[in-house]
C-alpha cells in the first residue's frame, strides 16, 4: 500500500489511535481526530482523499452515529468506507451501524491481525467498485452523448427558428444544474439523487420544444407581442407536451416524464399566476421550478431580437423583487448562492457533455494505482511480527488458546498450547481427530461443540470444565470460548475462539494472590492487620485468657549500615524464621513493621517459661551480627481482651525494656501506665533514630 493513501481514525481514547496507528500507520497516512467533530472536519478536508475511515461510537461532543448523520447529509459515505469499531456489539446496535452506510463492524478489544486484514480488504473492495463504476461510466457516458447529441441537435433547430445566439439551451442546462446541486447541500425537501438531477438537466434541452410549431413571424418579432400573438406564444409548452405525450411508447421513460412535467409547467409561477394550467406553489414540480428560474435568468442576461441583455447583477436584482413573476422562495436562496459563480460557470469556452458533470466526474474519478493495491513486503512483516506478537502473549499467558472454523472444520492451537498438548498445531476436523480423542475422550468435543451452537450473537460465550489427558494423567481445566457468528441474516455459527486453562493452576496462583494480601512478602509472617483480625477473632472467647508481646530488634540499623540493606533483609528472614519454629501451631506471629515482630499465644499454663524460650531462640550470632532483642510482654488478665489495650500495654512494656538498656524482656504492669506519656523530646528522638 502507498503511503499517499490516508486513513482517518476517530476515536477520544488515545491508546485505541494509538493501536490503530501501530498497526496501520506503516502502510498508510493516518490522520487522528478525538471526537465526533474533529472527524467531520478532517473528512471534510480531505474527502475522497481518505481511502478509509476507522469510527469509534462512543465519543464526547459528538459520537460516531452523529459522524455518521454528516457523512450521509454530504453524501461522503457514498465515496469513503467506513468501518466501526466498537465494544458495543448488541445485534440492535450493529444493525443500525450497518443500516447507516458502514461497511464492516469490528469488536473491541480488537485483535490486530484482523483489523489489517479488514482495512485492506475493505479499501481493496472499494478500490474494484470505483474501478468498476469507471467502466460502466465510460459506458454511459458513451450511450449519453449519442442521446445528448440528438437533443442538442433538436433544440439548436429549435433556437434556430426562434434566432437565438445558440447558447440559450447550455446555459439552461448549466444554471439548471448548479440551482439542483444548491438545494440538495440546502433541504432534504425534495427527495432528488444524483441520477434525478442528471436526468433534469438532460430533460431542460427540451424546455421550448413546442416553439417549433410557432409562426417564425412571432418567434422572431422585434417589437412587443400583440395579446393575440402572447396567446399564440403560450402555446408552446402545451404544443411541447403534446409531443412529448404521442411518444407513447416511451411514456413510463422517467426521462420523457420529466421532460414532459418541464415542457408544460416551465411558464407555471409559484403565487399561481403564470400559464398554463395556473398551478400554485408545490402543485408544480421542482424540475419545472428549477427550470423556469434558469429560463428567465438567462433571458434577462441574453441579448433577443425584441431587448438588449440586463447586466448579471441587475438580473439577480429583477428577480429577487418579484419584477418576473413569483418563485420559490428557497430557489431564490439558491439563485443568490450561486450568483457569485455564474458569471464564470456560463462564460466557459467548451460547453460540458450533457448530462450531470458532477456525477460523471464523481464516477470517472481517477482510481488508485494498482501496484498501490497489492500487498507489500512491509506489509508480509507487518503481519509477520502481528504473529509473533500474538505467540509471545499466548506464551506468557501459558494458556491453550484456540481457533476453531466449521467450515472447513479446522482447529488452530497457539504454538505454547500445541507444545503443551503435544499435538499439532493445526487440527483438521476435531470430531474424528485421534489425537484430540486421545486428550478429551468421546464425549468433550460434542458437547461443547453443542452448546457453542446454542448460544445467540447476544450471548456467545460459554464455559465448560473437562479432564484433559495431559502427560502424567488427568487433568481438570476449564475451556472459556466465544462462539462467531455471521454478521448477515440470518444469522449463522461459524465457530469459535477461546482458551483452556488448568483450573489447578489456577487455584494456585489465585491463593499466591491471597497469600500476598494477608502476609508479610519478604518473611513470610502474617502482617499487621491480618493479625490484627485473627487476634481479635480469638479475644472473641472469653473462655481462655491471652499474651501479647512486640519484639524489637536492637541496634538492626547499625546491621543495615555496616552490611547493607540486602544483608539486613537476611537477618530480618533470619529472626521470622526462628520465630515460626518457637510457636505453636495456635500461636499468632507476624511482622508488625520494619524489624518489630509481634508474638500471640492462648494462656493455659505460667506464660513466662515460653516467652523465655522464644527470647532465648532469637537472640545470638547471625554471621558477623549479633542478634539482640527487646520484648514487652502483656496479658490479658491484668489488662482487658481488647486487641487496642494489649497492643498499648505491650507496646509499654516494650519501652521500659529500651530505657533499662535493651536485650531482655519485662511484662506490663501498673507502673508503666504513664511510661509513653513522659517521654522527654531527647529521649524520642534518640528511640526513633535507633529504630530506623
Amino acid at each position: 500500500m502507498s503511503k499517499e493513501q490516508k486513513i482517518l481514525i476517530v476515536d477520544d481514547s488515545e491508546m485505541n489511535r494509538a493501536i490503530l496507528t501501530d498497526i496501520l500507520g506503516g502502510e498508510y497516512e493516518i490522520i487522528e481526530a478525538e471526537n465526533g467533530v474533529e472527524g467531520v472536519a478532517s473528512i471534510q478536508k480531505y474527502g475522497v482523499e481518505l481511502s478509509i475511515v476507522l469510527l469509534d461510537v462512543v465519543m464526547p461532543v459528538m459520537d460516531g452515529f452523529g459522524v455518521l448523520d454528516m457523512m450521509h447529509k454530504h453524501r461522503w459515505i457514498e465515496d469513503i468506507p467506513v468501518i466501526m469499531i466498537s465494544s458495543e456489539s448488541g445485534s440492535a446496535f450493529v444493525e443500525r451501524a450497518y443500516e447507516m452506510g458502514v461497511s464492516d463492524f469490528i469488536s473491541r478489544p480488537f485483535d490486530a491481525l484482523i483489523v489489517h486484514r479488514r482495512v485492506v480488504n475493505t479499501i481493496l473492495l472499494y478500490a474494484k467498485q470505483k474501478k468498476l463504476i469507471s467502466m460502466v461510466a465510460d459506458q454511459i457516458y458513451e450511450n449519453e452523448q449519442q442521446s445528448n447529441l440528438m437533443i442538442d441537435i433538436l433544440s439548436h433547430i429549435v433556437e434556430f427558428r426562434n434566432g437565438e445566439s445558440g447558447q440559450h439551451v447550455r446555459h439552461v442546462h448549466m444554471l439548471t444544474e448548479l440551482l439542483l446541486n444548491s438545494l440538495m447541500q440546502k433541504t432534504d425537501r425534495y427527495p432528488l439523487n444524483h441520477r434525478d438531477i442528471s436526468m433534469i438537466c438532460t430533460a431542460s434541452a427540451l424546455h421550448d420544444i413546442g416553439k417549433i410549431a410557432i409562426d417564425e413571424k412571432i418567434l422572431n418579432k422585434p417589437g412587443r407581442l400583440t395579446n393575440e400573438e402572447f396567446a399564440v406564444m403560450k402555446m408552446h409548452s402545451r404544443i411541447g407536451a403534446d409531443m412529448l405525450k404521442e411518444l407513447s411508447y416511451y411514456q413510463d421513460e422517467p426521462l420523457v416524464k420529466t421532460a414532459y412535467e418541464i415542457c408544460r409547467w416551465h411558464h407555471e409561477r409559484y403565487d399561481g399566476r403564470g400559464y398554463p394550467d395556473g398551478l400554485k406553489g408545490e402543485e408544480i414540480p421542482i424540475s419545472a421550478q428549477i427550470v423556469a428560474l434558469a429560463d428567465v435568468y438567462d433571458a434577462l442576461t441574453s441579448e433577443r431580437v425584441y431587448k438588449k441583455a440586463f447586466t448579471h447583477e441587475t438580473a439577480i436584482q429583477m428577480i429577487v423583487n418579484g419584477e418576473c413573476g413569483t418563485f420559490n422562495p428557497l430557489l431564490l436562496e439558491c439563485l443568490q448562492d450561486v450568483a457569485p459563480s455564474l458569471q464564470e460557470e456560463l462564460s466557459k469556452e467548451e460547453p460540458d457533455a450533457f448530462g450531470s458533470s458532477a456525477d460523471m466526474n464523481n464516477l470517472t474519478r481517477e482510481l488508485l494505482r494498482s501496484e498501490e493495491l497489492t500487498v507489500s513486503g512491509r506489509t508480509l512483516q507487518l503481519l509477520e511480527r502481528e504473529r509473533e506478537k500474538y505467540a509471545f502473549f499466548a506464551a506468557m499467558s501459558e494458556e491453550i488458546q484456540f481457533e476453531y472454523n466449521t467450515s472447513p472444520p479446522m482447529l488452530t492451537l497457539s504454538p505454547w498450547g500445541a507444545n503443551r498438548l503435544q499435538i499439532n498445531e493445526l487440527v483438521k476436523d476435531p470430531a474424528t481427530d485421534p489425537s484430540i480423542q486421545r486428550l478429551l475422550g468421546p464425549q468433550v468435543w460434542p458437547e461443547v461443540s453443542d452448546l457453542l451452537r446454542h448460544t445467540d450473537p447476544e450471548n456467545p460465550v460459554i464455559q465448560y470444565e473437562f479432564k484433559l489427558n495431559i502427560g502424567s494423567g488427568f487433568r481438570w481445566h476449564r475451556v472459556i470460548a466465544r462462539a462467531m457468528w455471521s454478521p448477515d441474516e440470518p444469522r449463522q455459527y461459524q465457530g469459535a475462539i477461546g482458551k483452556a486453562i488448568d483450573i489447578h493452576d489456577s487455584l494456585v496462583r489465585l491463593e499466591n494472590l491471597e497469600r500476598a494480601a494477608t502476609h508479610d512478602a519478604m518473611t513470610g509472617l502474617l502482617n499487621r492487620e491480618s493479625a490484627k483480625k485473627l487476634i481479635d477473632d480469638r479475644l472473641n472467647d472469653r473462655r481462655y485468657n491471652y499474651a501479647l508481646a512486640i519484639i524489637d530488634l536492637d541496634y538492626f540499623k547499625s546491621a543495615n549500615d555496616t552490611y547493607g540493606h540486602m544483608f539486613g533483609d537476611e537477618v530480618l528472614k533470619h529472626v521470622a524464621e526462628k520465630l515460626k519454629q518457637s510457636v505453636r501451631g495456635s500461636d499468632v506471629a507476624a511482622r508488625v513493621g520494619g524489624d518489630e515482630f509481634l508474638f500471640f499465644a492462648r494462656v493455659d499454663e505460667d506464660i513466662k517459661p515460653i516467652i523465655d524460650r522464644i527470647f532465648h531462640a532469637l537472640i545470638g550470632q547471625y554471621q558477623e551480627f549479633t542478634i539482640s532483642v527487646s520484648m514487652g510482654v502483656a496479658c490479658s488478665r491484668e489488662i482487658s481482651q481488647n486487641y487496642e489495650d494489649l497492643f498499648c500495654a505491650a507496646d509499654r512494656a516494650l519501652y521500659s525494656v529500651k530505657r533499662a538498656g535493651r536485650g531482655q524482656y519485662q511484662f506490663y504492669d501498673d507502673s508503666m501506665s504513664q511510661m509513653l506519656s513522659v517521654i522527654s523530646p531527647i529521649d524520642k528522638t534518640s528511640d526513633i533514630v535507633d529504630n530506623k
